[in-house]
């Protein structure tokens, strides 16, 4: 990973430089409030995995933000990398713009922070390559506001997360291989959120719970009576090992100790599945570029 850093920071500048915007996986998660405003308290650790999107950034002295590529159903405007840059440019100032292509891998609405993870890459390349020096305090800051969980790409260590997501306390875990399923169906996170049915009032746990195996996904009973295929999924998976919704789904996961282990159950997936091998990552690729000077 070091010599993979240390090429990627020589080159980062280069518009033909595929910035990394890695998946997560939520490795549990409860919500134990909701406040005022409808957002939703809650607890969970995030860890990437090296699943991929891919974004390029050609900037230019004129101002103006662009796309290159299409993201199907989502207007430019509403494009979670449009409106990240753009806030970048007013708070920062900046008089420079930029054309963002994102090379599309990650399952949209798969729980696997795709969007995320697109938007907070563009914060990190743009802080860069605008040099707009805004760090990583601010970028969280403003990250949170496109989504819960923006600001865990942005400080690009896996974490122990509570509030809306925005409260991170790094910490070290295994590095697994994990198997992931993308039923398909396209989850809607607001339904779920919104849901009479969602529990809301869990009890706060501890690391150390998490360590002992006292957690869940809040979310999974009610995703699964919703979308029978994330059902499915989960209890095919758990023939292999035990198995969870990351997020709001749909994606399902176990994890192997074993490579082994993990590639011959991604052997055996149904034909007509979705699913990727993938290993942990307790730090994201950008985290790694710039770990001796990220601040």
């Amino acid at each position: 990973m070091a010599n993979n850093a240390q090429t990627a920071t020589e080159n980062w500048r280069s518009k033909d430089f595929a910035w990394q915007a890695p998946a997560k996986l939520n490795l549990f998660l409860h919500i134990t409030g909701r406040r005022a405003n409808g957002y939703h308290e809650l607890q969970s650790i995030f860890q990437f995995i090296d699943a991929h999107d891919y974004l390029y950034f050609d900037i230019n002295e004129d101002g103006k933000i662009s796309r290159e590529s299409e993201l199907t159903g989502v207007p430019e405007d509403e494009d979670l990398v449009i409106r990240a840059a753009r806030i970048l440019q007013q708070v920062s100032g900046t008089s420079k713009g930029v054309s963002i292509k994102v090379d599309k891998h990650l399952p949209m609405g798969g729980g696997l922070g795709g969007g995320s993870s697109d938007a907070a890459t563009t914060f990190l390349a743009l802080d860069r390559l605008w040099e707009t020096r805004l760090g990583i305090d601010k970028l969280a800051e403003l990250g949170v506001n496109l989504g819960a969980d923006v600001p865990v790409f942005i400080r690009g260590h896996a974490a122990w997360a509570e509030g809306v997501g925005e409260i991170l306390e790094p910490v070290e875990l295994p590095e697994p291989w994990f198997v992931v399923i993308a039923p398909p169906v396209h989850v809607n996170t607001g339904q779920i959120f919104s849901s009479p049915q969602l529990t809301r009032d869990q009890h706060p746990i501890t690391i150390r719970d998490f360590l002992s195996g006292v957690t869940g996904n809040v979310c999974q009973p009610l995703v699964e009576q919703m979308y029978p295929e994330v059902k499915a999924a989960i209890d095919w998976l758990n023939g292999y090992a035990p198995a969870r919704m990351t997020g709001t789904g749909a994606c399902v996961f176990a994890a192997f100790s074993d490579k082994k282990a993990a590639e011959n159950c991604i052997a055996e997936l149904p034909v007509d599945w979705q699913g990727l091998l993938a290993k942990g990552l307790n730090k994201t690729p950008i985290f790694e570029m710039f770990e001796n000077t990220i601040s």
